[in-house]
């Protein structure tokens, strides 16, 4: 599914969908609202570039937002597949990737639906910031799991919601 509509796929809130539709003009405004993802975003990469080679790595990006991490890894050298369910954030993915001249091919997908079609054929796959946005995350862990490549590398991030790392 390389389209603009939503993957059929229920696994997801349609509430987080909108929440996050609605910040995707400023997606890439390091001052708005995603700001704390701005200064996250090199401490994501660098865990991923200091455990994998990324030049040439065939990697997927799964809940891609607008695509910071997505860009940054194919600026070092990976065929980037980035999926997410919100069009209007591959939507502005897509364009700010027109702009900088990065390569990644963005489409409005659900991992499931991936998984399904595509199983084993990634290096790596991503999965940052976005379990704590769905209703089952073991099935999103799961399908991770099965589009990876015999040895493939799989990580995840999740915000830690303690009163501690809100603090932060």
């Amino acid at each position: 599914m390389n389209s603009n509509t939503h993957a059929k796929s229920s696994n997801f809130h349609q509430s987080e969908l909108d929440k996050f539709a609605a910040l995707a003009n400023r997606w890439w405004d390091a001052d708005g609202p995603q700001k704390p993802l701005h200064a996250l975003n090199p401490v994501r990469l660098e865990y991923v570039s200091t455990r994998l080679e990324l030049a040439g790595a065939r990697v997927l990006d799964v809940g891609c937002g607008g695509g910071l991490l997505s860009e940054s890894m194919a600026r070092l050298g990976a065929q980037v597949t980035a999926i997410d369910l919100a069009p209007e954030l591959v939507k502005v993915a897509r364009l700010h990737s027109l702009e900088s001249g990065v390569q990644v091919d963005y489409r409005v997908q659900s991992v499931e639906d991936l998984a399904a079609e595509q199983p084993g054929s990634f290096d790596t796959v991503t999965c940052m910031e976005m379990l704590e946005h769905v209703p089952d995350p073991t099935a999103i862990i799961r399908a991770c799991a099965s589009l990876l490549k015999p040895g493939g590398k799989l990580f995840l991030s999740t915000l830690n919601r303690t009163p501690a790392a809100f603090a932060l």
